[in-house]
């Protein structure tokens, strides 16, 4: 039982020390074992219900956990919470890409990885390019992708 406070202790710190930052990869990454820790650790219910709680441990602005069932329905989303229930696998992003189905069939047949498509920042409300790494923690697939910025490319 020590541990698994010591490890929410963790958890928790490390959650609030990045309310605010420029988030790259390796931060999607971490949030994503995160939550998979607190799904272990929880148990899936609370954990989804957290990750849907806007402004959570999970919601870092422009970087934030979402879930999806095996299937590409969404079952957790911190900004957009008239989503989940919905089945979006066949929804393609604005470049038509099937990305939900990408990530799917990527969580069901090697359990984690990345994911590249085009997406709405909530932050800044435009159509930006995002990768996201996923991860298979039992039968949902945690999500945490990050914006792509361009603005330094050539410098």
């Amino acid at each position: 039982m020590k541990l698994t406070r010591a490890v929410f202790i963790a958890i928790g710190l490390f959650s609030f020390a990045g309310l605010s930052y420029a988030a790259d990869k390796d931060d999607a990454k971490d949030l994503v074992k995160r939550a998979a820790a607190y799904v272990k650790y929880q148990g899936k219910e609370k954990a989804l219900a957290e990750i849907s709680k806007p402004r959570g441990m999970f919601d870092k602005g422009e970087t934030y956990v979402f879930a999806y069932d095996l299937q590409g329905v969404i079952v957790a989303h911190p900004k957009n919470t008239a989503l989940i229930g919905q089945n979006m696998i066949a929804v393609p992003d604005i470049e038509g890409k099937l990305f939900r189905k990408e990530i799917v069939e990527k969580a069901k047949s090697i359990g984690s990885g990345w994911v590249d498509y085009v997406y709405l920042n909530p932050e800044t409300n435009v159509q930006e390019h995002k990768t996201t790494y996923i991860q298979k923690a039992g039968d949902i697939i945690l999500c945490c992708g990050v914006y792509k910025d361009y603005s330094h490319e050539g410098d």
